[in-house]
């Protein structure tokens, strides 16, 4: 076991333009990327949930919708 000397790090998925009509717009889920790199994301939407990915490029390879 090593203690985590940093991190997690807090992130906001933050949407301009809502293309599917679901998540809305603005902050619409906020996560936190582990020291491993894996990242957990808790959605803000009315159907709440809460998603791990193996890394913040998969999570926004998923969720980014090109920027």
């Amino acid at each position: 076991y090593e203690p985590l000397l940093m991190g997690p790090w807090r992130l906001w998925l933050v949407r301009k333009v809502d293309e599917t009509g679901v998540s809305g717009t603005g902050r619409i889920a906020a996560g936190v990327q582990f020291q491993d790199g894996s990242c957990a994301l808790r959605w803000h939407t009315s159907k709440r949930s809460t998603a791990v990915y193996g890394s913040h490029a998969d999570l926004m390879a998923i969720h980014a919708h090109d920027g």
